[in-house]
């Protein structure tokens, strides 16, 4: 496991890097269309192997939830896309360590939420065509889920999101200071199993559902709207605030001051490290 320090600056090259592959508008955004149809196979495979232990009110169904739903993250992680949730705290600690800009920042965060969307309402479209959550257990939970987001009320959604995307990036944080596949795998899965298992909020989870809801006729684009208005604040609260700006002020960073007083562009100081640890600075 390498150190907190050594973490920050490795979160940081990332986030150069992802700055710099904005430079590529229509790439990065089918990656974080990649990143919407990865987190819509967690909402799949939730409804489809999940539902019929709803249908028989089993008392384990919130555990098995959050058993399977890890596969998301772990599929983004792994395979490589840019997802807003995590984005929210690698270009916060990018900016704060002066690699990156708000620029960036600002770039990275509305390109990646527009690509998950888009990623989500194309995987649905695709899962409707394919008749697979078609069957009663599937259609019912998936009326009941909807139904239980579109009740609550907007600070629940807000203090939701706050708490899950708390627990999304510290999967992420984790995730790179962990050295091996096996513990990197673990420390995905236990964070995301606690906040799907609790009923946490987590925007692009919430758009792969809606979607899924939308072509299933049992919800409409208000409820979405509502929805996103509330929990993508709270996600970058919860994770850019909560882990990566406190993991940079505890870990004692320093911002990068560059000659001539002026921020570095995306990538200056960091390019020759990123080229020479690719599998580090993969996107994510």
């Amino acid at each position: 496991m390498i150190s907190i320090a050594e973490n920050l600056e490795e979160t940081s090259r990332q986030a150069a890097h992802k700055a710099a592959d904005l430079r590529r508008v229509p790439r990065y955004f089918v990656s974080a269309m990649l990143a919407g149809a990865f987190i819509g196979v967690g909402e799949v495979l939730l409804l489809v192997a999940v539902s019929p232990f709803v249908a028989e009110h089993s008392a384990a169904t919130r555990m098995l939830e959050g058993a399977v739903f890890p596969v998301a993250l772990t599929l983004v992680m792994f395979a490589g896309a840019q997802l807003f949730t995590s984005n929210v705290m690698i270009m916060l600690v990018g900016a704060l360590s002066g690699r990156t800009g708000i620029k960036d920042l600002a770039g990275s965060w509305v390109l990646s939420l527009a690509g998950n969307l888009a990623g989500t309402l194309a995987f649905g479209a695709m899962v409707r065509a394919s008749g697979v959550t078609a069957t009663p257990s599937a259609r019912a939970m998936l009326a009941e889920l909807v139904a239980g987001k579109n009740a609550l009320a907007g600070g629940q959604l807000f203090w939701r999101a706050v708490l899950c995307n708390m627990l999304v990036c510290l999967a992420v944080w984790m995730f790179s200071r962990a050295t091996g596949d096996g513990a990197k795998t673990l420390v995905l899965w236990l964070p995301v199993a606690v906040f799907v298992a609790v009923g946490f909020e987590h925007c692009v989870a919430n758009m792969a559902l809606y979607a899924l809801a939308l072509f299933d006729g049992v919800a409409g684009g208000a409820g979405l709207l509502r929805n996103l208005a509330y929990t993508v604040p709270g996600n970058i609260v919860g994770g850019g605030l909560l882990v990566g700006a406190t993991y940079w002020f505890t870990g004692g960073a320093r911002r990068v001051r560059p000659a001539g007083g002026g921020r570095p562009a995306a990538g200056d100081g960091t390019a020759a490290t990123v080229a020479q640890t690719p599998e580090r600075a993969g996107i994510r």
